[in-house]
């Protein structure tokens, strides 16, 4: 089960999972959501408390991951399969442009 924390401008609003049944879930953090409540990620993913599930990775974070040459280039240079699209995510998207970011989850981190 891996986990990625999900930052919008610096701030930390929720948290990805890949779940061990392949699928995904994304929670707001409690803080985020009182302090920023309409200040959400996505249009299709509202700011609200109960988490959010999909069966494949939630179109809004794979459409953060390079394509194209880039994605070649980061898939040899990090030896992640192309289908590995949490893998990818976890590795490419530090830095993203834009407000959302998103950050390896540590085992010394709350979720």
């Amino acid at each position: 089960m891996r986990q990625a924390i999900i930052k919008y401008n610096s701030n930390r609003a929720g948290i990805l999972i890949e779940l061990d049944a392949g699928e995904y879930e994304f929670t707001y953090d409690q803080e985020y959501v009182a302090n920023y409540p309409n200040l959400f990620i996505t249009f299709d993913m509202p700011v609200r408390t109960r988490p959010y599930r999909s069966k494949r990775l939630f179109a809004f974070f794979d459409g953060l991951i390079p394509e194209g040459w880039l994605l070649n280039i980061a898939s040899e240079s990090w030896k992640i399969n192309k289908k590995d699209r949490m893998g990818l995510l976890l590795a490419c998207c530090q830095n993203a442009i834009g407000a959302v970011s998103v950050h390896p989850f540590k085992e010394n981190e709350n979720v």
